[in-house]
């Protein structure tokens, strides 16, 4: 009985498990993400992150560990030059497996495979944070804009009628008498003094003394 054994041959001899691993690997250095069968992706993820923490160690020794399990010179070198480089300060947990749910044919569970650093989507909405929302409110739609008063005059429109005989009805025409201003109102209220032009004659009936004077007193005691 196989109990604790929690090793997946994947249906597969040893060498073909190799070759196939070390060929996902290589893709997966070169491409940044693949698509597989859930049961590889996780047998995938156990081979190939060892390899990318021995990456960080840019030395002979560690590249020639690398080169015997890759066996591809191209992956390699994009190993150590750019994925190491990307991954220094993440302490493990280098890959993402995203589940597609199940296949066509034989109903497989399928799933993606992806390095966690080169997923530029992701690492856009970290760095902006979370997605603007908008929200629409009915605060503002209640004020209105307060507008000057404006004398409005409006034409008489026919209406529609819908009988045969009735006869086209129209709207009465509102205007707006211009408001009398305060000082007009009561400069016209005020009555006009009546002037009259001073003349020479006037004048010197005004100067000559009346005759109801009382006589002074010379002439009295003459």
């Amino acid at each position: 009985m196989r109990h604790g054994k929690k090793f997946n041959h994947l249906s597969r001899t040893s060498t073909h498990r190799k070759s196939m691993l070390a060929n996902m690997a290589t893709s997966l250095i070169l491409h940044k993400r693949i698509t597989t069968t859930l049961a590889k992706a996780k047998a995938l993820r156990q081979y190939v992150e060892p390899l990318i923490t021995k990456s960080k160690e840019d030395t002979t020794h560690s590249r020639r560990v690398v080169f015997s399990y890759l066996e591809s010179k191209e992956a390699v070198t994009e190993l150590f030059r750019e994925v190491s480089v990307k991954v220094a300060e993440r302490p493990g947990g280098y890959t993402r497996i995203l589940k597609l749910g199940t296949r066509l044919g034989d109903n497989a569970e399928m799933a993606i495979i992806e390095l966690v650093d080169f997923n530029t989507n992701l690492l856009e909405v970290k760095e902006t944070g979370k997605a603007k929302t908008t929200r629409r409110g009915r605060r503002g739609a209640g004020k209105k804009k307060e507008e000057a008063p404006v004398d409005v005059v409006e034409t008489a429109k026919p209406k529609k009628s819908t009988g045969k005989k009735a006869a086209a009805a129209v709207e009465p025409v509102k205007e707006q008498a211009p408001a009398k201003e305060p000082e007009m109102i009561a400069e016209a209220e005020i009555p006009e003094a009546d002037t009259q032009t001073e003349t020479p004659e006037t004048i010197a009936e005004a100067e000559e003394p009346s005759s109801d004077q009382p006589e002074t007193e010379e002439e009295t005691k003459a």
